[in-house]
């Protein structure tokens, strides 16, 4: 039977086939009927006389029968064959999934931002990294990275976090950090400064953005190439290497205890200034975001070296990690590239 017959006999033709068998020859109407008992077998037409013959059903299912186990064997053939046709072709696949495309995407609003971290940290199977230099996290951060955290670990998610060690004189991150650590989460702290960056089972990366001059603060990118995203986590893991183990517990600090404020050396301004230098945001662009010229804060970087009687930025930057004025929050909100904001 070719491949357009169809697997099983119509009413009319077993009708006509009966009509056959009892000596009654095709009428004008029955003509697919025919054509379809001569397609299966089932009757032979004289070429001379034009007579139609019933032929033994049980012949016809026999050669039917023939007919599939020969496809039944050749479909087995092809099965057997599969390995050896595509098991050498595995070895280019897995080489191509180590390029993934366009290496990174730009992410401009911070709506943007979180929705894609969340949708990052929701499908992760195997690790997650983080490294938030932002400080103490709010409550409502610490809500909702308990909730997300405590369900990645539940699936198997291994989790590592490093903060800034200020957190360590916050109690809603102490706590934090305390409940999660049980759970099997590893968290580590430090004081010099450190890059931002959210790693997600080391095949995509979230990392503030550098390229786009005027880029906000909120500003992100997401990085998908691995061979960048190698990189990002060695970066990170230099800065856990350097960094304190830390299980949520607090950290005392005199005269922060006594008056936060004491020992203070600089104004507002000029701590949103050592913040950016801190992280390494180009000065072109804090200027911008503080709304003062180029000229005039390299002016204020002069004056805050001048505070702490030091002739270089990273000696300011060293100063600035271990001074009182790290511990001012001017204003709460930190929620740039934030994997506990998302």
């Amino acid at each position: 039977m070719g491949s357009g017959e169809s697997k099983r006999l119509s009413q009319p033709g077993v009708e006509l086939y009966a009509r056959i068998t009892l000596g009654e020859q095709p009428g004008p109407g029955d003509g697919l009927a025919l054509a379809e008992l001569v397609g299966w077998g089932l009757v032979s037409v004289d070429a001379d006389t034009g007579t139609v013959t019933a032929l033994d059903p049980q012949d016809v299912m026999r050669r039917r029968l023939d007919v599939a186990a020969a496809s039944l064997a050749e479909a087995a053939r092809d099965i057997s064959s599969l390995p050896a046709e595509l098991d050498p072709l595995s070895g280019h696949f897995e080489r191509s999934k180590w390029w993934s495309g366009p290496g990174s995407e730009f992410l401009a609003e911070p709506e943007q931002v979180n929705a894609r971290i969340a949708a990052a940290l929701d499908g992760a199977h195997h690790e997650l990294l983080t490294a938030q230099p932002g400080g103490p996290r709010t409550t409502e951060h610490v809500r909702r990275a308990t909730e997300r955290d405590g369900s990645a670990l539940a699936r198997g998610v291994s989790i590592r976090s490093l903060y800034l060690d200020t957190v360590r004189d916050d109690a809603p991150t102490r706590g934090y950090a305390s409940m999660m650590t049980r759970k099997g989460a590893q968290f580590r702290t430090l004081a010099s400064p450190f890059r931002r960056m959210v790693i997600v089972d080391r095949r995509q990366a979230f990392i503030s953005e550098y390229m786009v001059p005027d880029a906000a603060p909120h500003a992100a990118r997401h990085v998908k190439d691995r061979g960048v995203i190698a990189f990002i986590v060695e970066v990170f893991e230099d800065a856990w290497r350097r960094a304190d183990v830390w299980e949520g517990e607090g950290r005392v600090r005199e005269a922060a205890a006594k008056d936060l404020r004491s020992g203070v050396r600089t104004n507002r301004r000029q701590r949103e200034i050592l913040r950016d230098t801190a992280l390494g945001i180009p000065q072109n662009r804090t200027a911008k975001r503080l709304g003062i010229g180029l000229r005039t804060l390299t002016k204020e970087l002069g004056e805050i070296r001048d505070l702490w009687g030091v002739t270089s930025l990273p000696e300011l930057t060293y100063r600035w990690a271990l001074s009182p004025d790290r511990l001012i929050d001017d204003d709460g909100d930190d929620k740039a590239l934030d994997a506990d904001a998302a």
